[in-house]
């Protein structure tokens, strides 16, 4: 048995004096004197309970509490990260934690749990990064467990959900399989490739007369569009036979995309197989074959950049609404204001406040065609004011959109790093357990993995 060194302090009132305890902590090299009083403000934390346990405990008992202990200098030693423990002093003096900037999020929680500190005595400031780290964390484990769902082989999946995963993880998942990987790459080639024949497909000089005497496009242009059709379709129904929620996929915002690809040169086959005569049947024609444009945002179906800058889009939404309203307000003062000075003059070229919308979206925009200009001096002026303003409407609102995609595209490759990092170190544990316990190579990979192993390497990668 031992007793901790007696100190005498006066009270607050200088009148009394009273006996207090203390005691010598070593966290991580740094020597810290703590008092029994300020402890016992939270008595249920590892410190009180080793204040209050110091005189009537042995030292093996004491040891359980601390990872070492010196009899001859009465310290405790702990093995912890001394800046994180600067925070959780914090709670005893003041009531609440702070972190510092610099210490993981995860790994700090990991700390308030070894000193018995709930997560409750967080400022909320705190708090907030915990939330965010929490939700990548659970990002992760989610984008891990969907690795490692398609590595499982699971002995009750019938042959024909076995074939329907492995169709659906060729024709959308490029990363699980070389096979996968190269249908990415040609949907993508033939993507290109109709994208460029519906643009040359245009040009006069490379188009033909039909029998009305109209110019239509060549036929080799419609030969390899009729193939790149052909390749969409049977993506597209591929795609639809492996979903396994096909109301889910039909009306997802992507296969909406991919079927309005395809829908015109159908619409447009049946038309002509039906011999319809209608004056406007070539107009509708025309006007389905514009449709063929939304090929171009299948692109984003295989570039992770397009989808990175889709959900940077959406987080910005306030930020592009905040735009759009102070150049809406501008481009209705300033073409106010522009038709009103304009008036006067004989040649104006501002005849209405609606016609004069254009000339204030241009002048705001900083483009300027310069087909429709003030001629007077305070119609100058006006514009003037009008580049001004829209330099800054546009400036000001944009360096946050581009913060936005900034923070997503890194989020967006730490999750794909971590994810590979923890499949790595899954593989390695699996290959150590079956050197250790040859038994447990009969084991399911899934087997010798917890679901909090993403949890902390992630929190030691951070």
């Amino acid at each position: 048995m031992w007793e901790f060194p007696r100190t005498r302090y006066a009270d607050c009132n200088g009148s009394e004096a009273s006996e207090e305890t203390e005691i010598a902590v070593n966290i991580g090299g740094v020597k810290h004197i703590l008092y029994g009083d300020v402890l016992n403000r939270y008595p249920e934390t590892r410190l009180a309970e080793l204040v209050n346990r110091a005189t009537d405990s042995t030292q093996e008992d004491l040891c359980a509490l601390c990872d070492d202990y010196d009899d001859s200098k009465q310290e405790f030693y702990f093995d912890r990260d001394p800046e994180a423990f600067k925070c959780i002093l914090e709670l005893y003096c003041y009531g609440e934690i702070h972190m510092k900037r610099g210490i993981c999020p995860m790994r700090f929680m990991r700390e308030m749990d070894y000193w018995g500190i709930d997560a409750g005595y967080l400022d909320e400031c705190c708090i907030c990064s915990l939330n965010e780290v929490q939700t990548e964390l659970a990002e992760i484990a989610e984008k891990v467990k969907t690795i490692l769902d398609d590595l499982e082989d699971d002995a009750t999946v019938t042959s024909g959900q076995r074939c329907q995963a492995f169709l659906w993880n060729l024709m959308e998942k490029p990363e699980s399989s070389l096979a996968a990987r190269v249908i990415a790459v040609v949907s993508f080639a033939f993507i290109l490739l109709s994208s460029v024949v519906m643009c040359v497909g245009t040009i006069p000089e490379l188009q033909v007369k039909d029998a009305k005497g109209n110019l239509v496009e060549h036929t080799t242009l419609e030969s390899i569009d009729t193939a790149c059709i052909i390749w969409f379709t049977v993506e597209y129904v591929l795609r639809l036979v492996s979903s396994s929620n096909k109301l889910r996929f039909v009306f997802s915002f992507m296969n909406i995309v991919d079927f309005l690809a395809i829908m015109p040169f159908y619409v447009v086959l049946i038309l002509g197989a039906a011999q319809m005569e209608l004056a406007n049947v070539q107009q509708v024609v025309q006007a389905l074959r514009i449709v063929r444009i939304a090929r171009i945002f299948k692109l984003a179906r295989n570039s992770s950049g397009l989808q990175t800058l889709a959900v940077a889009l959406k987080i910005s939404l306030k930020e592009l609404v905040l735009m759009l309203t102070c150049m809406s307000v501008g481009i209705f003062l300033f073409s106010a204001m522009g038709y009103t000075v304009e008036q006067s003059h004989p040649e104006t070229m501002f005849t209405s406040i609606p016609q004069s919308f254009w000339w204030a979206i241009i002048v705001m925009s900083t483009v300027g065609y310069g087909d429709i200009y003030p001629k007077t001096t305070l119609g100058r002026c006006n514009a003037a004011a009008s580049v001004l303003c829209g330099i800054v409407a546009i400036a000001l609102p944009v360096h946050l959109i581009i913060n936005n995609f900034v923070i997503v595209y890194r989020k967006q490759r730490v999750l794909e790093t971590t994810a590979k990092h923890e499949i790595e170190l899954m593989a390695l544990r699996v290959k150590e357990e079956e050197q250790e316990c040859p038994e447990a190579a009969k084991m399911p990979p899934q087997a010798s993995v917890d679901c909090s192993s993403v949890w902390d390497s992630t929190g030691a990668t951070s």
